[in-house]
């Protein structure tokens, strides 16, 4: 369906929108962006604007690899297209209002490459069944400044878990957040200081897949840019400090059927589909934590006793399980991923997940036995990749994401990644190492 631009352009300007900021995600999950200026929607909109596809092969450092679109093939362009759908005003910067876009290649078609476009086909096979995943995101992040040139948090004093205020929040940066963030209706509804200092968390409401996804995304690259300009860094790294907790990027799921019924119960048990689900997805747990863990630095918030699972097991509300099943039953029946770190991509970690889990109900699939206890020490269920290296062994040898999100996404994040591991086993003397070390902050803190 085409967009009217007239229409758009005339609903901006009485908005008193004058700049309309392009945005999507890259494979790393950076956001990428182009200020489009309104009074020239008609024109700028109408074929593009353009993006060189080099941007999907281009390193945190700058360097451009070859792959789709890129230097082999003479960096060619790729056509972004609005989604009016997620168009955003952002309060801190009156006049400016954010739209994701999807990419296209300049014939029309999909991009192969565009992290919504590999979420956007899970979806659609998901339709095909009857079926309409919801999902909720838990993301906590940190506040860091530099000081003589190292990254340092914003807030030292430990034991502030769960508390709000000024003493948690001297100069009202957390408390600005929060304000600006329900000004854009990303469903925005609560947020704390988290368990180590300097450490929030801000809780989105759950919705429809992509919906949610845009707006975990959105939600994401607001953050960053309002810190910035409250003299901050704010970076959803999963392990920036060796002696502090690491920061995750839980994901609550269910699915719905046409008239919006929660699929995952039978009253008060879990359901057909979501005991499929469950064992789908760990049946290719090893694969998925290439998604969820995107970074030499996740590997080091991962281990046993740490509340970040070390194992492909389920539970029935265990925080020690690769994947929970939160208590709540009828409408509120959902599963949680635990393992997903907060610098992963938001398409591609829950394109990822629900592929794994679209493909349990496909095979009819059956789970094992749910752990209890304190799950890091039952052995019967087996570890989960140790490396990052591990973890893209794994994504490479399993052929359903590529089939289901599409191949050149899959080579391309494996092409990044590998040449992430590269640089760092040149520059890290031990890169087996769990202490942080300045490459992986150099490497990560500004863009995650």
């Amino acid at each position: 369906m085409s967009l009217d631009l007239s229409a758009l352009r005339t609903q901006l300007q009485s908005d008193n929108i004058d700049i309309l900021r392009l945005v999507y995600a890259d494979v790393l999950g950076i956001p990428r962006s182009k200020d489009l200026v309104v009074s020239q929607m008609e024109k700028a909109a109408a074929h593009g604007p353009a993006f060189c596809q080099g941007v999907w092969v281009t390193n945190t450092r700058g360097g451009v690899l070859d792959g789709h679109g890129s230097i082999s093939d003479g960096l060619s362009d790729f056509v972004s297209r609005i989604d009016p759908n997620t168009i955003r005003k952002l309060p801190w910067e009156p006049g400016v209002a954010y739209a994701v876009v999807d990419a296209f290649e300049p014939n029309g078609d999909d991009n192969p490459v565009a992290p919504r476009t590999a979420l956007q086909r899970v979806l659609k096979e998901y339709e095909k069944i009857g079926l309409t995943p919801v999902i909720g995101p838990e993301l906590e992040f940190y506040l860091a400044k530099q000081e003589n040139d190292v990254w340092v948090r914003a807030l030292h004093r430990t034991g502030r878990v769960y508390t709000t205020g000024a003493i948690v929040d001297p100069d009202g940066t957390f408390l600005h957040m929060l304000r600006m963030l329900d000004q854009m209706d990303i469903g925005v509804f609560a947020g704390n200081h988290e368990f180590a200092p300097a450490q929030y968390e801000i809780n989105l409401w759950h919705g429809e897949a992509l919906e949610s996804t845009d707006r975990t995304f959105l939600f994401k690259t607001a953050i960053k840019d309002i810190a910035v300009r409250r003299g901050y860094n704010a970076t959803f790294l999963g392990k920036p400090w060796a002696e502090s907790e690491g920061s995750g990027f839980h994901l609550h799921f269910s699915v719905v059927d046409a008239k919006g019924k929660n699929q995952m119960h039978n009253g008060a048990e879990l359901s057909e589909v979501a005991n499929q689900m469950i064992a789908g997805i760990l049946s290719h747990a090893n694969a998925l934590t290439a998604f969820t863990n995107p970074t030499v630095n996740a590997f080091k918030r991962l281990g046993p006793d740490t509340l970040a699972p070390s194992r492909a097991n389920w539970g029935y509300d265990n925080r020690a399980t690769l994947l929970r099943v939160p208590p709540e039953r009828g409408e509120g029946t959902r599963l949680e991923i635990r393992i997903g770190d907060g610098a992963a991509n938001p398409y591609l970690m829950v394109a990822s997940v629900l592929a794994a889990g679209l493909d349990g109900i496909k095979q009819k699939m059956k789970p094992n036995k749910a752990a209890e206890g304190w799950a890091y020490e039952d052995e019967a269920d087996p570890l989960l990749p140790v490396t990052f290296t591990a973890a893209l062994d794994a994504l490479e040898a399993d052929p359903l994401f590529a089939d289901l999100m599409g191949p050149t996404v899959i080579s391309t994040h494996l092409t990044l990644k590998r040449d992430e591991i590269k640089r760092y086993e040149a520059e890290v003397p031990d890169p087996s190492t769990r202490e942080i070390t300045t490459w992986e902050l150099d490497e990560y803190i500004w863009d995650y």
